[in-house]
């Protein structure tokens, strides 16, 4: 991620406080159990998601009777679109409630830990949408499950968090929360954005070859707004404070990114960036 002066500037943060945030942010930190996942919510805040996965069903490339493996397969969206073409999902998601939403849409979903895939030699490939970078507590865990879990030559097709994903938003939430006395923010970060190169090395260790792996720069418009995306994603980074805190808190961080992410009409912007790969089982 290049330093922006004029963005950070405007976070009120100096380039060595930046690179400060950046070393702690990729140190591996035992991830938060905080995170919740309301269906109804994502629905109205991050529908997006979803919706900007056309390019990795394009990637994965279903053949009409595949096994697929819908990795956090969340409200099932993606999955009833790759039925929809012919392949025979199961959705495997850790929230029970985004779950049953995925079931109402007539999916196979599975209650299961990703780190802790119960699965052999049982699919064609594995699909897995916006959803690696929570899973920080081990990533090579759970890569390990998806080797286990394809047959042989079989796919890896996934998208998640990448390298510099989010970061104005990452370093707004750390100044708030420095600000109200919380001295290391970074240990309550849920999420893990790893490198080309880092994520590249774990999959091949693993046993799988790379096809296909792109670090994107995707700004992406919010259907809402900064509040309503902080208030779906990131509500673990402020459990260190009181609850009477976390409102204005929530708050400030909005304020602090609305001169960066948020134009002249109120729409609001979230800086991502992508990391996409097809990989194969060796």
């Amino acid at each position: 991620m290049k330093w922006n002066s004029t963005l950070f500037r405007r976070l009120k943060f100096t380039e060595a406080q930046y690179r400060t945030h950046l070393r702690l942010r990729y140190q591996e930190i035992p991830m938060s159990s905080d995170q919740t996942w309301n269906p109804q919510r994502y629905a109205e805040h991050a529908h997006f998601v979803p919706a900007l996965g056309q390019p990795l069903l394009d990637l994965l490339n279903v053949k009409a009777g595949e096994r697929i493996l819908d990795l956090a397969c969340g409200d099932g969206v993606l999955s009833k679109k790759i039925t929809d073409v012919g392949g025979i999902v199961v959705g495997v998601d850790s929230s029970a409630e985004m779950m049953q939403a995925a079931r109402k849409r007539g999916i196979d979903a599975r209650l299961m830990d990703a780190y802790d895939l119960k699965f052999d030699s049982e699919f064609d490939a594995v699909f897995c949408n916006a959803s690696l970078h929570w899973m920080k507590r081990d990533p090579d865990a759970v890569i390990a499950g998806v080797r286990r879990a394809l047959k042989p030559a079989g796919r890896f097709a996934a998208e998640m968090g990448g390298h510099g994903n989010v970061a104005a938003i990452t370093v707004a939430l750390f100044a708030t929360l420095q600000r109200h006395g919380v001295r290391d923010p970074a240990s309550a970060s849920p999420w893990y954005y790893p490198t080309v190169d880092e994520y590249r090395g774990k999959l091949e260790r693993a046993g799988f070859r790379v096809e296909y792996m792109e670090l994107i720069p995707r700004p992406t418009p919010l259907p809402t707004s900064m509040k309503g995306w902080v208030e779906t994603f990131a509500m673990p980074l402020f459990r260190p404070l009181p609850e009477s805190e976390r409102e204005s808190a929530l708050n400030e961080t909005v304020e602090m990114l609305r001169p960066v992410l948020c134009d002249a009409k109120g729409r609001w912007t979230a800086d991502y960036v992508r990391l996409r790969f097809l990989a194969f089982a060796r």
